[in-house]
């Protein structure tokens, strides 16, 4: 039984059946780049705003949709992503540069200090809508982006 799962396992590997799946998407860590591809794209920005080792909600919407390769399929030809991450932990600490650029990201998008804030920016960077952790996995959660953006 062993063996057929090897064997079946280098069978998909060969016949490129992994490449469907996007090898991963890139996350802008600058609100300035992620707004000039955006502008350049003519694509919506989706920015994160998470603290990755002390806020549940912001690990479980990582999990259980950013992390997911449903996700990066969804999101590869409709969103310009970018995350800024507040970690707590001093293993975690980002550099002074990325920290300031962070809280620079954060004072225009995320004054009231909400973990995990999504926000939908134009190319333009208008608000187009906020939001946060929400339960149901990739599928509900992509379902309620695409939702978001028709009501623009």
């Amino acid at each position: 039984m062993r063996l057929l799962a090897l064997c079946l396992f280098f069978l998909l590997s060969c016949t490129g059946v992994r490449a469907q799946i996007p090898a991963g998407i890139s996350w802008n860590t600058d609100l300035g780049s992620a707004l000039q591809q955006a502008k350049a794209t003519q694509k919506p920005v989706l920015a994160v705003f998470s603290g990755s080792d002390w806020c549940k909600p912001c690990i479980m919407l990582k999990q259980e949709v950013f992390d997911q390769p449903e996700f990066a399929q969804y999101a590869q030809d409709r969103f310009v992503l970018a995350r800024f991450d507040f970690p707590r932990s001093k293993k975690n600490k980002l550099s002074a540069e990325q920290t300031k650029v962070n809280e620079q990201a954060a004072a225009q998008l995320n004054k009231e200090g909400a973990f995990p804030l999504v926000v939908l920016l134009s190319p333009e960077g208008k608000v187009l809508a906020k939001t946060g952790y929400r339960p149901g996995g990739v599928a509900a959660y992509d379902a309620y982006l695409t939702q978001l953006l028709a009501k623009k």
